[in-house]
């Protein structure tokens, strides 16, 4: 085909972020041949949501597809029943049939977020490994050595610590090498820790007959704390299902450290005007200008347009001088006999004070506004009233009186 970018401008895109290729002259004599390559992602549905960490993957086969290949979703309905064991040091519980069809179902409507639906096939491992019987896979676990899968890491740490292996974790790095086989792969891509099940799919290509995969790893995104690996249990994750306001708060409170990997991994702005927001940052330009850009890029891709320009009105979020959140809460409250309600009884009837003594001290301190206007302990609402009451930097909320 005629309209492919030259290989040096298709590998310029490739090569972004990539961790390591294997390898990158036989990735060079497969774009060579001026065809779509068959680039292939796979993941187990073992959870219902995805996060930032998740999409490192997902933006390179993105790259891939504006190259013009086409891209081989897989969802491993099928393996997610034996249980993935990398990275783990005991045997992953496998899921069952329902589990792994609700998180299937999930997966693919969030994918969708990031890739484009109509140069995406959705594949499913249950298509051909349901066809199979005992006989073929006995045939296929005898391509394979066990000393072959001892040189896999964390087998390898738990056979020395004696930790049990269970007979069917061979089976796993087989099985998803199998795949790249029915699915005709030319490229795999997956994280690091995923380097020798994508190994296994090149080398069991080659057994079969078949040409062999070029296989592409992706780093490990760190999480917001800068040190560990974005995970949902430790607490330092960007969920893609996050609201826009909770992106936009936690972006901008990531460490500064981190500006030049989450641009690099996550943005899809180009590399030249990152590196020039970067060289700015050097300059003296303030690196939360800096983590607001990246931040309404992502929300405007998991959200939409409009969510990314009001995300910082979300509650939490620090505002500009007049503006109000968009998720305002809304509190009526009743006079209980009394002629009016004073502005120490509203804030803590709105809950936009702890207790009296909280709200005094604000009071005191000029931090309460009605309207925008700074008031005083004096104030009071009546009946019928409705108004919007600042209380400090971040607390608001609609309070009406009840006639």
């Amino acid at each position: 085909m005629s309209d492919f970018l030259a290989i040096d401008e298709q590998l310029e895109l490739i090569m972004r972020g990539v961790q390591d290729i294997y390898s990158k002259e036989d990735l060079i004599k497969k774009l060579e041949q001026k065809r779509p390559l068959r680039i292939k992602l796979g993941m187990d549905p073992t959870a219902p949501d995805l996060h930032f960490g998740h999409t490192v993957v997902l933006n390179k086969l993105r790259h891939f597809q504006d190259l013009g290949h086409e891209v081989l979703f897989l969802i491993g309905d099928y393996t997610a029943r034996i249980g993935d064991p990398s990275g783990k040091n005991a045997t992953r519980p496998p899921l069952t049939e329902a589990e792994v069809k609700a998180n299937a179902q999930t997966y693919a409507e969030q994918v969708f977020k990031i890739l484009d639906k109509d140069k995406t096939t959705i594949m499913f491992n249950s298509e051909w490994f349901g066809k199979m019987n005992a006989g073929d896979m006995i045939a296929l676990a005898s391509q394979v050595t066990v000393s072959r899968m001892l040189e896999r890491d964390d087998f390898a740490k738990r056979y020395a610590s004696q930790t049990p292996i269970a007979i069917h974790e061979f089976l796993y790095p087989l099985v998803q090498g199998y795949d790249s086989i029915a699915m005709q792969a030319d490229v795999e891509l997956g994280g690091t820790d995923q380097t020798f099940n994508l190994l296994m799919g090149r080398t069991l290509q080659g057994r079969y007959g078949k040409e062999a995969q070029v296989c592409i790893t992706m780093p490990i995104l760190e999480g917001l704390d800068g040190v560990q690996k974005m995970s949902k249990s430790l607490g330092n994750y960007i969920g893609i299902s996050d609201s826009a306001g909770v992106m936009y708060q936690k972006i901008l409170s990531m460490p500064d450290s981190l500006i030049p990997r989450y641009f690099e991994l996550l943005s899809f702005k180009p590399m030249s005007e990152i590196n020039a927001l970067l060289d700015e940052m050097a300059g003296g330009r303030n690196p939360q200008e800096i983590k607001r850009i990246l931040a309404l890029e992502l929300i405007e891709r998991f959200h939409d347009k409009q969510a990314a320009e009001n995300a910082h009105k979300s509650a939490g979020n620090r505002l500009a001088d007049g503006e109000l959140p968009v998720d305002l809460p809304e509190v009526t409250l009743s006079l209980n006999g009394a002629d009016k309600l004073f502005i120490t009884q509203v804030l803590n009837g709105a809950n936009l004070a702890k207790n009296s003594a909280q709200a005094k001290d604000m009071l005191s301190r000029g931090a309460v506004k009605v309207g925008g206007e700074t008031v005083d302990a004096s104030f009071a609402l009546s009946a019928g009233q409705t108004v919007v009451i600042q209380a400090g930097k971040k607390a608001y909320a609609k309070v009406s009186v009840a006639e």
